[in-house]
């Protein structure tokens, strides 16, 4: 006698909890069916070795590793770095003498240096007047007659493509808290320009412009406003819709508007000419975000023992990070900027791989972790405040704090993320998004998009290894 299967009696109404791929999920919410998808990954991309060495660093370490971390998070979010000084470089950055270029990113050989880049050098030695051409320079520098070195080994962050040599003009950035200075060079503004891979006549002549006429015209105006709050001043660009890297219109206006009546008062040479220079550069107050950014992590990577990110910069050719403690650099290949809006007739193919200092801004709350409050930063990451919304909040899923001062009004005043921590990068596999420009990788015509990069993730495990090795 054969027993009957017993009936099965399927649910009319369903309700979903998935784990893992989201594809589940999705497809859940399409049948119009209610479902709380839970964002689980497998620790560490599966890697046995990071698996372990997070083990260690969020087991018997993980206190003293938090107390470290919310240190170097203070440090990043309460500093007060102030504009002090317009000055040349050789007088006020250490160890910047003689025939020395400074350039963006970690250290690297001349015979690696990708092209914009080399023009950027080219142009400059050219502009401190070691060369009478191009030519001549990429002579001298081949030779061994000019020393290439990394702006951060000397306390200085340069945006994109910029290399400088010892008479170019600097802000000086002072953290008394800290007791540290950061530097940085005048931004050079749109067009034809170094710091966009350019080594064209006109570029050369922007460098001399900022040394002879930019440099000591804001010596000038600095020293009679006194001591400029910058980040008080950014506080109010990233309500105003600024991320402070890749738009800053509202933040530069905010400090034109407090130069502007010592510049009128100003009896000097090539006034008229600075304004208009002033006036047609929205990306002005760049610079001085970078040095303040600098300023800060200079005094956080005095911390011990933090695993918190104190440096991120790329030369074009590489892309490196150091953490609290140690001035190692953790170098990988650079990556390509993704999510990019471009120039008509350009794309992917014709884009140089990311450059720059100014990823310093994603590591205190601005750039990246920003995006959520600005509009312009939007139309890069999906074109919605949605897409900037989850660029924001990814940046909070690997950082360890909030900003006190940088409030995004979209999101009920919030602060933005602060302080990248390598045990939460290297366990969800999510790295920092940096919002920058794109360069043409050779022809040397300057910028051609803008767009998003998004870090590597090699170094960060490379860093999280060695963290575990030297706390053990």
């Amino acid at each position: 006698m054969t027993m009957a299967s017993p009936t099965v009696s399927l649910p009319h109404q369903v309700e979903v909890v998935n784990v893992g791929l989201p594809l589940f999920a999705d497809s859940v919410r399409d049948q119009d069916r209610p479902v709380q998808h839970v964002d689980w990954r497998i620790p560490a991309g599966g890697n046995l070795d990071a698996v372990k060495a997070l083990q260690s660093l969020y087991g018997d370490r993980a206190a003293a590793i938090d107390e470290a971390n919310a240190e170097v998070v203070r440090r990043l979010d309460q500093g007060v770095p102030f504009l002090v000084e317009v000055a040349r470089a050789s007088d006020v950055v250490p160890g910047l003498d003689g025939r020395t270029i400074v350039h963006c990113g970690p250290p690297i050989d001349w015979t690696d240096v990708c092209d914009p880049l080399r023009r950027s050098i080219r142009a400059a030695v050219v502009a401190e007047g070691w060369a009478d051409d191009v030519e001549q320079a990429h002579r001298l520098i081949e030779r061994g007659e000019v020393r290439l070195e990394p702006a951060n080994h000397h306390a200085m962050v340069v945006p994109m493509a910029t290399a400088i040599g010892p008479s170019a003009p600097v802000f000086v950035v002072e953290n008394e808290q800290g007791g540290t200075r950061a530097f940085s060079p005048i931004n050079q503004g749109p067009g034809e320009v170094a710091w966009f891979g350019r080594e064209t006549d006109a570029a050369i002549e922007r460098l001399r412009f900022l040394r002879d006429v930019a440099g000591p015209l804001l010596s000038w105006t600095v020293r009679r406003t006194g001591p400029i709050d910058l980040l008080a001043l950014a506080g109010q660009g990233i309500q105003m819709g600024d991320d402070l890297h890749m738009r800053t219109q509202a933040t530069t206006n905010l400090l034109t508007r407090n130069l502007l009546p010592y510049i009128a008062e100003y009896e000097g040479p090539g006034r008229v000419e600075f304004a208009r220079y002033l006036s047609g550069n929205h990306l002005f107050f760049l610079n001085l975000a970078m040095a303040s950014a600098k300023s800060l992590t200079l005094w956080a990577q005095q911390v011990q023992g933090s695993s918190i990110v104190t440096s991120m910069a790329r030369n074009g050719t590489t892309f490196g990070i150091r953490v609290a403690g140690s001035d190692h650099w953790y170098i990988t290949e650079a990556p390509a900027v993704e999510d990019a809006l471009y120039y008509s007739g350009y794309g992917p193919e014709s884009s140089a791989r990311d450059i720059g200092d100014s990823a310093v801004l994603e590591l205190m709350g601005l750039g990246g972790p920003a995006a959520a409050g600005s509009p312009a930063v939007a139309a890069f990451l999906g074109g919605t405040m949605a897409d900037a919304l989850k660029a924001t909040e990814a940046m909070a899923e690997i950082c360890a704090g909030a900003s006190s001062r940088f409030k995004l009004p979209t999101l009920d005043f919030r602060g933005t993320p602060v302080g990248v921590d390598l045990r939460r990068v290297v366990e969800l596999g999510i790295t920092p998004k940096v919002n920058t420009g794109v360069l043409h990788v050779s022809s040397g015509i300057g910028q051609v998009g803008a767009g998003v990069a998004t870090a590597p993730v090699a170094c960060f495990v490379e860093a999280l290894l060695d963290l575990a090795a030297r706390t053990s």
